[in-house]
């Protein structure tokens, strides 16, 4: 079963370098997250702002790829996690027939929010380990770390 979720913002995680894609649950009170990196982090924070850039990047030549071919995202959806790592689909159709496409969570976001598609996670996948780890990052967040949420 799949549970629609939102993108409740990024969070930077100076202990790994990273960013965190922080999705909650569309009706819920359910988190997920996930640790990406710099780019795919940019990506998303351009699309929640509804940023234009000059010329395409990555994610908005992948939807005017998709746009240009006559197809439709309809969503994505995190599917599994094997040892830490998410996986996900994006499933777009031609109107007869659905492909679905491997995608890293990341990427998939990027392009659901420039697609406006609904975003999924696995029920099973929704666990209090997600939370639980997030939770722990939070309470070991110092203040200076608060100016590197976006």
């Amino acid at each position: 079963m799949f549970v629609e979720m939102k993108v409740e913002g990024l969070l930077f995680d100076p202990r790994s370098n990273m960013y965190i894609l922080l999705l909650k649950e569309a009706d819920g009170t359910g988190t997920l997250p996930i640790w990406i990196g710099k780019p795919e982090a940019d990506s998303i924070a351009l699309a929640l702002g509804k940023v234009a850039t000059p010329r395409p990047l990555t994610h908005d030549l992948i939807k005017n790829l998709i746009e240009g071919l006559h197809v439709r995202v309809t969503k994505i959806v995190v599917t599994e996690i094997i040892d830490n790592t998410y996986y996900a689909l994006i499933h777009i159709t031609n109107g007869q027939k659905e492909t679905l496409i491997d995608s890293r969570p990341s990427d998939a976001v990027a392009i659901a929010l420039r697609m406006l598609v609904p975003i999924f996670v696995e029920e099973s996948i929704l666990s209090t380990k997600s939370a639980d780890e997030l939770d722990e990052w939070l309470k070991n967040l110092k203040p200076e770390d608060f100016g590197n949420i976006m």
